[in-house]
C-alpha cells in the first residue's frame, strides 16, 4: 500500500512573511496563505499556515510579500501543544512547504531580483 502526503495550493499571502533565524543556522518563514474554493467566488477563502526551512524560506522573506500570488507543494503536519492559560490541548494544521512558485506578473515581481525569472512562474 502506497502512503502518500502531497499538498498542492496557489493563493494570495494573507501577510508579511515572519522570517526566524537559529543559533543553529538555519531559517524558518512562516506565512498565511488565502485559496478560493472553485465553486463560488463570493465564498471566503480557505486560509492555510505554511512553513517553509532553508532556502526557501530566505527566498520567500526576500520576495513575498502581503497579497503575493504563490504556489507552493509540501506536505500536512498537524502541530500540537498545550495552551499555557488553560492546559487544554490545542492543533492546528501547517504545510510544510518543499516547493516554492512566485506566480506573480512582471510587475508583481522584480524580475532582475530573481534568477531565471519567467512570467510563467520561478521554482525555488
Amino acid at each position: 500500500m502506497m502512503n502518500l502526503n502531497v499538498v498542492n495550493l496557489v493563493g494570495r499571502v494573507g501577510g508579511e512573511p515572519e522570517v526566524k533565524y537559529f543559533e543553529s543556522g538555519s531559517v524558518k518563514c512562516n506565512l498565511t496563505l488565502a485559496v478560493n474554493r472553485r465553486t463560488s467566488k463570493s465564498d471566503q477563502p480557505d486560509w492555510f499556515n505554511l512553513e517553509l526551512w532553508g532556502k526557501t524560506a530566505e527566498i520567500a522573506g526576500n520576495y513575498v510579500r502581503k497579497g503575493s500570488l504563490i504556489g507552493v507543494q509540501g506536505s500536512l503536519k498537524i502541530e500540537t501543544w498545550s495552551d499555557r492559560t488553560t492546559g487544554t490541548n490545542r492543533s492546528k494544521p501547517v504545510i510544510k512547504v518543499d516547493r516554492l512558485d512566485l506566480l506573480g506578473s512582471k510587475k508583481d515581481t522584480d524580475a532582475s531580483a530573481v534568477d531565471n525569472y519567467s512570467g510563467q512562474g520561478t521554482e525555488f
